[in-house]
């Protein structure tokens, strides 16, 4: 019998990895050896594991170089409408592995580390998260700037170059503990500082208004420095820019005003202009109306539209002079998405540039704006909705405030026109909201600012309609759109599950890297013996991977052949991690009760951050790994029941844990969550979903048919109901012998016996003020979890439900939604088309 394949042997059989062609092998090493020469100072001539990663990262950056220059020039040549996706959380996670996968390199790199004696996946450990992002709004933005590159368009995201991104999670004593990420400690091979497009940003000060208009005077300046970070596209030659503004105390800074002796203090104090760009807000779904947040939003939004005003203004390449001035043309050159309202500064801020600085009149400046604007809502979570504090606003951006009003004075006399006397219409749709203090509704701004405005699902976008936004929709129904969440197929399968991504290409080609679609092939392979084992190997074979890796990190003896069971976000009570442990307590008292019964074993993990300041959150991830604590070391229980929180959950670690997955919880309370995008991953990954009616998982029923999930739970319309009727814990506690049971053992110490009322404040809320309704839900997820477990004893029914979910993933490729933002919000139109690649010996 053939010995099996090492590891190295077997990625060489990946198609999907590239060609190694023997000159580009030689090529590659020759180049590699040339940057470790010059990253190895004189005083060490001893290589770290470092120095080659670097070594590495500079070989494949060299690749991109050619062809990002010749793509910039190539938009300069044809001047086409560009596109300017502005968020404020970019969550990019690794970029080494998915470079080469885009540049097709990735058999030529492996094979040229291999026979210089060096592990790829090693070196590929090296390289930091890039986590600028919390979740899905942040992950989203990195998987569009991926599409976009790869549809040819001309785009941009701009953001912010946080100097620590994401906090590190550690879980010390069954407790979250934050650590700082110095994601940048080490360098960063990928970005490349542009000082000479450093841009200064203004705030505070006063407004003077003149005959000739109207002046900000007396502000402080912060300057903006741009970073840029190639964005390949997959296998097109084109290479996009993400721009990313560090903040940047200017030489006279505090120095003017100083007095005797103030000069130390003056450069000390420089750090408090820079601090608008060193942190991250690591909240998701949640607004802290703090000063500096409001500053990191102006900052991005006043750097990028002065680049973007810029570019607008030179057309031809390198040439600085001004080429255009007339700014009626600005809504066909640009396209400006924002990401949420965090980037809504961008309404106000274009208005105050082209009223003030390019002296447009009102009217011609709104219509500009407004024709080159568009707004993607993200939440309905109230306590999500940014709106700030007016006295705030008029303190650090008092012209901005001024602005403000008066689109709020047009906008409301709109309103009084179409609806007259309807004084109560006028309250709820002006953008300031009267009250307590006074806020401004940075929604409406961006609503009444933008000429579309969509939600991210289906059903999220009939919500908006129906409730959030109803007043807007029935003025301009025109403007309310639908574009349902995509991810990468690069990323999340050809780069995360090469097993998978080989065995599908085996049998309909390797096309669907670029057109998802084509997915739909696979069902005519459903009974296709051979077909089925292989899908079932790789998951297997996955499954082993992910085994070793947990096994590494949390000292428990993991059973491969049990369920993989996992939920992996941000810990929130609307995504219903609580509803998850009641089934884990609910299963484990089955097996104590009943232990000879042939139970399905079950690996359940749990793995998401928790804001730092949501002490529910934090809670909650302290119930999880008391639970395990308890069901771990239960010899009663043995290998069929286990729960793992996975530490530190980032995108390098879904990517490990997501192509192992069995099956997928989607559980949030119909009508609360968005949109999701993890639920897609698991999808085309060869999971089965557990969920809910909410957000995509509607969308993924009707594509890969409701047969094939494992859908359960209260639909909108129940919530609605139940809400009117009103909502009581204690009925389903009395009702429901398991339920009354699990909560009871979490109420007495159970789970915490050296601390027995550690969770009675969650028991409180469950029963008391639970906005979510877990146990509405609990007695049909328990029924559906019980079809779960029933259709995993039979192996082959399960994986051919596997392959229909492949196989109805197509419409969850985000470049199927990218597509639709360009055509029928941005006015432009994708191609698949390669440009020329740069001469090689160049």
């Amino acid at each position: 019998m053939s010995k099996p394949l090492s590891d190295h042997d077997r990625r060489k059989q990946i198609s999907v990895r590239g060609l190694a062609g023997v000159e580009n092998v030689s090529d590659l090493k020759q180049n590699f050896n040339r940057h470790l020469h010059f990253t190895l100072v004189k005083d060490r001539n001893v290589a770290t594991r470092r120095d080659y990663y670097f070594a590495l990262a500079n070989t494949v950056r060299d690749h991109l170089i050619g062809r990002w220059i010749r793509t910039q020039q190539y938009y300069y040549e044809k001047d086409p409408k560009r596109v300017y996706y502005i968020s404020l959380e970019f969550y990019m996670g690794r970029t080494l592995q998915n470079t080469m996968v885009n540049l097709g390199l990735e058999n030529a790199c492996d094979e040229a580390m291999y026979q210089l004696g060096l592990e790829m996946e090693e070196l590929e450990d090296m390289e930091e998260d890039a986590g600028l992002g919390n979740g899905g709004l942040g992950r989203l933005a990195a998987c569009f700037l991926d599409s976009m590159a790869s549809l040819g368009l001309a785009a941009y995201g701009y953001g912010i170059r946080y100097e620590f991104g994401i906090f590190n999670q550690k879980i010390v004593n069954g407790w979250q503990v934050e650590e700082a990420d110095d994601w940048l400690r080490y360098g960063n091979p990928w970005e490349k500082a542009r000082p000479e497009y450093m841009r200064p940003v203004h705030f505070y000060g006063r407004t003077e208004h003149h005959p000739d208009g109207v002046k900000w005077v007396d502000t402080q300046v912060v300057l903006a420095l741009p970073y840029d970070t190639p964005i390949p596209g997959y296998r097109n030659n084109i290479v996009n820019t993400m721009r990313l503004w560090s903040a940047k105390a200017p030489c006279e800074f505090n120095l003017k005003d100083f007095n005797v002796g103030g000069y130390i203090q003056a450069v000390l104090d420089r750090n408090l202009a820079e601090n608008i760009s060193r942190v991250l807000y690591p909240n998701d779904n949640f607004f802290e109306g703090k000063e500096l947040r409001l500053k990191q939003e102006y900052f991005v939004v006043s750097a990028t539209l002065q680049d973007i005003i810029r570019r607008f203004k030179v057309s031809k390449f390198g040439s600085r002079e001004i080429a255009r001035t007339d700014f009626s043309k600005l809504p066909d050159k640009v396209a400006i998405q924002l990401n949420d309202t965090h980037p809504a500064m961008a309404i106000p801020e274009l208005m105050r540039v082209l009223v003030d600085e390019e002296k447009l009149n009102w009217e011609m400046a709104w219509d500009i704006c407004v024709r080159t604007c568009a707004y993607t809502n993200h939440t309905v979570l109230p306590e999500a909705l940014e709106r700030w504090p007016v006295e705030l606003f008029a303190h650090l951006l008092p012209r901005h405030l001024e602005i403000v009003y008066e689109i709020n004075r047009r906008h409301l006399e709109r309103v009084a026109a179409k609806y007259p006397g309807d004084v109560d219409r006028l309250r709820r749709m002006s953008l300031i909201e009267e009250g307590g203090q006074k806020r401004i509704n940075m929604a409406h701004l961006c609503i009444v600012g933008s000429h579309a405005v969509n939600g991210v699902a289906q059903i999220h976008s009939d919500i908006l309609k129906a409730t959030v936004f109803k007043d807007f929709y029935e003025m301009e129904p025109h403007k309310f759109q639908n574009k349902t969440n995509g991810i990468t197929p690069r990323r999340w399968l050809v780069m995360c599950n090469p097993g998978l991504a080989e065995v599908i290409a085996e049998r309909i080609g390797e096309d669907f890297i670029r057109d998802l679609d084509q997915l739909r092939n696979l069902v005519k392979f459903v009974n296709d013996e051979a077909f089925i084992r292989d899908i079932a190997k790789v998951k297997q074979e996955n499954k082993m991977k992910f085994a070793v890796h947990l096994e590494e990190h949390y000292k428990v003896k993991i059973n491969p052949n049990s369920m993989f069971d996992i939920q992996v976000k941000r810990i929130h009570e609307y995504k219903r991690q609580l509803l998850n442990c009641l089934h884990i307590i609910t299963y484990y008292n089955r097996i104590k009760k009943d232990p000879n019964k042939q139970w399905t074993p079950r690996t359940i993990m749990i793995g998401g951050k928790a804001a730092p300041g949501y002490h529910t959150a934090k809670m909650i991830i302290r119930l999880i790994t008391a639970i395990g604590e308890v069901v771990n070391n239960d010899p009663v229980i043995g290998d069929r029941l286990k729960v793992i929180f996975l530490e530190n959950y980032r995108v390098t670690l879904a990517e490990k844990g997501i192509p192992a997955a069995d099956l997928s919880e989607q559980i949030s309370t119909a009508g609360t969550e968005a949109s999701g995008t993890g639920n897609m991953k698991f999808m085309l990954n060869g999971a089965l979903t557990i969920g809910t009616m909410d957000g995509a998982n509607v969308e993924m029923a009707e594509e890969a048919s409701e047969e094939n999930l494992f859908i359960f739970g209260m639909r909108v319309d129940d919530v609605e109901a139940l809400d009117k009727r009103g909502y009581h814990a204690e009925e389903y506690y009395n009702r429901l012998p398991e339920l009354k049971q699990a909560i009871d053992q979490i109420a007495g110490g159970f789970f915490s016996p050296k601390q027995p009322d550690l969770f009675k404040e969650i028991v409180n809320m469950l029963m008391h003020h639970d906005r979510f309704k877990v146990f509405a839900d609990y007695e049909d997820y328990i029924k559906c979890q019980e079809k779960v477990n029933a259709l995993y004893k039979n192996p082959k029914e399960w994986t051919k439900k596997v392959i229909y979910n492949i196989a109805g993933c197509g419409k969850f490729s985000s470049d199927r939604t990218i597509a639709q933002y360009a055509r029928e919000i941005w006015g432009v139109e994708p191609t698949l088309e390669k440009i020329p690649a740069p001469d090689d010996k160049q």
